[in-house]
């Protein structure tokens, strides 16, 4: 069994959910950024919670990309779906929970207060998940900055000056840190993420064959940047992958990347993507895959800013 490792104060545990546009990560879980309401009990699905009188299949269709995630019920319904799944591989059915959770870091300051509000609706709730009842209270939740809060425990090794490129389904996140201190004034936040590419590959694959690529297709090529097709599908899919890559590394450029002057951090889902296609200097680039990091970082992050206040 993996080692888990727990932030608590005082007889709460903080947790950490990430709620990305392809995948919501809790700092052991995974699970797809979809999400279908039925009536009644699912018959085949196994991956449901039943809450507030209703069934929700967890992971299954594809909620599109949304600037504000609080537009509709999805968010919050997919946050107690990640509590409840973290919760059982901690080996809990009731828990005091400090939510720890991020936006886009050009995002945070002006949906921070919202956002949190907004997850924080009801204090205590009730679910029940692969037909285990669940008691949450919510005591409070904090928001921070998607990208940075994943280094924030590591600062120390970023010597000199350091782009941190976070690139997810919906957003690619870029900051600058100069010996682990970020520089608010260089962050930005990007329409660029990871479903960018899975768009044009499939209007590709359009265009030239008159075959809609079945989505499975495409996120098995996007994560292993290989996929079971023939060879002129494969090729199509390649091609639009690195000019994908050169437009985010072209994008950089933009915001002064010089690999001559910094060294480059690659992180989220579209890390394999850059590593797989792209063109750079590999002694000074360092790739991170594990894509809860974020989700990781929001707990030590939220940890020292209350240890800090108390």
């Amino acid at each position: 069994m993996r080692e888990i490792r727990e932030y608590n104060m005082n007889g709460t545990i903080i947790l950490g959910v990430d709620n990305g546009y392809g995948n919501v990560k809790t700092a052991h879980r995974v699970f797809p950024t979809g999400i279908i309401k039925c009536d009644s009990e699912p018959v085949l699905s196994k991956e449901y919670i039943e809450y507030d009188g209703a069934y929700y299949i967890i992971g299954e269709g594809h909620k599109g990309f949304v600037a504000d995630k609080q537009e509709d019920d999805d968010t919050y319904i997919l946050t107690l779906a990640a509590i409840a799944k973290e919760l059982e591989e901690r080996g809990l059915t009731e828990a005091r929970i400090h939510l720890a959770v991020g936006l886009p870091l050009k995002w945070v300051q002006a949906q921070r207060d919202s956002f949190k509000q907004y997850l924080t609706r009801e204090r205590y709730v009730s679910l029940k998940y692969r037909k285990v009842n669940y008691l949450i209270e919510i005591v409070d939740c904090t928001v921070m900055p998607q990208g940075y809060a994943a280094v924030a425990e590591n600062l120390k090794d970023f010597k000199g000056m350091n782009l941190l490129v976070d690139i997810g389904n919906g957003t690619m996140n870029v900051m600058y840190l100069n010996n682990g201190r970020p520089i608010e004034s260089k962050s930005w936040t990007e329409k660029l993420g990871v479903n960018q590419c899975f768009i044009r590959i499939q209007n590709r694959i359009m265009d030239r064959t008159g075959t809609k690529l079945p989505d499975e297709i495409i996120n098995d090529f996007l994560r292993y940047g290989d996929a079971d097709v023939s060879e002129s599908y494969l090729s199509a899919m390649k091609q639009v992958a690195e000019q994908y890559v050169q437009e985010l590394f072209q994008k950089l450029r933009d915001y002064e990347y010089n690999e001559d002057l910094m060294k480059l951090y690659v992180m989220g889902g579209g890390a394999r993507m850059v590593e797989m296609f792209g063109k750079y200097n590999t002694d000074r680039t360092t790739f991170n895959h594990d894509i809860c990091s974020n989700a990781k970082g929001y707990e030590y992050f939220c940890y020292m800013m209350l240890r800090q206040k108390n």
